[in-house]
């Protein structure tokens, strides 16, 4: 069954009523720009086809059912005129509450309904499930109260919900991407602008993403840590953010860090400089130069900002053994210590990749990868 199939099935046979509407946001996947966007930089993520759908219809009160089919169907309620108050930490629902508890905040005048939400995008892994969950609410809670946004402000929102409400401190990557994706390209993103440029794919090219299913157990603490790194690096070479240094004004500075900070300032200069080269390269489908700038990347990420696991780089050299030299590139992508890894890869070679990657990443690691060959789609926002 379709994503929307699922929910409407759920939808009537927790609510004995068939739903009006349906709304969807797409998960992402970052090709390169890893950790620079809280620090003001670039990123080039692109909107993937996995992501959440949502059914809904309205009610005549103020009072929000919603059934989360990822959930075992949990059905959770809330009362418009009523606190949101956050529950258990690790409850889906925080993430309605969160969103709710903004659009109030900001004077939208919603209304009650009945919702079910599925999702597809796999949680934990990097790709953004929990962006996906908050644009999409934001999109139908709207739409269902006869209310619009900008897409970037409806980005902000639920960026503002996911810093406040859940308490992740995540950039605003995830969440615009998930808003104004565009079919077919990637978008290069200015964090600190929050203007996007479109970057086409080459339609010979696939995007593979193999989940190495390595759990993420240090992810929070680790983002944490890192971004005070990076906020020390910049206050030392007093500056606001990172995106305003480049490797001279660093090594002017150098002897006023230590060699961690340094390097955490080195990966993310660094990046910021990798990202806008391969926008380029990747509209001129300059393949060579891209996959040396994903090769560095990675190296960056490894080595510079510590955020890889011998899993990941194992998958990593496992891709590269079977990725003919120039036609294409591949690196981990999200927040680290796990999660995914992403592979740009010629249609002719994709099946060889995925079969070497079967036959040898569970004989050296313990693991079984995931593999999701995704497309470039619209964002939730993007009108149809």
């Amino acid at each position: 069954m379709s994503l929307i199939e699922q929910a409407t099935a759920a939808f009537v046979g927790h609510f004995n009523y068939a739903p009006s509407h349906d709304f969807r946001a797409p998960g992402r996947v970052n090709l390169i720009g890893e950790h620079t966007d809280y620090n003001d930089g670039y990123v080039l993520p692109a909107a993937i086809n996995f992501g959440t759908v949502v059914v809904a219809a309205k009610r005549s009160d103020q009072i929000i059912r919603a059934c989360a089919v990822n959930f075992d169907e949990e059905i959770v309620t809330l009362a418009l005129h009523e606190p949101m108050v956050s529950v258990d930490p690790f409850n889906w629902s925080n993430y309605l509450r969160g969103v709710c508890q903004q659009l109030l905040n900001k004077g939208y005048p919603l209304v009650g309904m009945d919702i079910a939400i599925v999702g597809d995008v796999p949680y934990g892994a990097g790709l953004s499930s929990s962006a996906a969950l908050e644009i999409v609410l934001i999109r139908t809670l709207l739409a269902m109260s006869d209310a619009s946004i900008d897409p970037t402000d409806a980005a902000l929102l639920g960026q503002r919900a996911e810093n406040d409400f859940i308490g992740a401190q995540t950039g605003i990557m995830d969440q615009l991407i998930s808003a104004r994706g565009q079919a077919d390209h990637a978008l290069l993103i200015d964090c600190r602008q929050l203007t996007s440029e479109p970057v086409p794919f080459d339609p010979d090219f696939k995007i593979v993403i193999f989940n190495s299913n390595v759990r993420r157990g240090l992810v929070d603490s680790e983002y944490n840590t890192r971004r005070r790194q990076c906020q020390a690096a910049a206050s030392t070479m007093q500056i606001s953010h990172l995106r305003d240094a480049d490797l001279a004004l660093l090594e002017r500075f150098s002897h006023r860090m230590d060699a961690t900070t340094y390097r955490r300032a080195r990966h993310v200069i660094t990046e910021n400089e990798r990202t806008l080269l391969a926008a380029s390269t990747l509209a001129n489908r300059d393949w060579a130069t891209l996959g040396e700038l994903m090769q560095a990347s990675h190296n960056s990420m490894r080595d510079d900002f510590e955020i890889t696991v011998p899993a990941i780089d194992g998958l990593v050299a496992l891709i590269q053994e079977k990725l003919t030299p120039g036609m294409g590139g591949v690196r981990m992508t999200g927040g680290g210590f796990g999660g995914c890894v992403v592979a740009l890869v010629h249609k002719s070679q994709t099946g060889q990749i995925i079969e070497h990657v079967a036959n040898h990443y569970h004989a050296a690691f313990g693991l079984h990868e995931t593999v999701y060959i995704c497309q470039a789609v619209d964002g939730a926002f993007v009108a149809h």
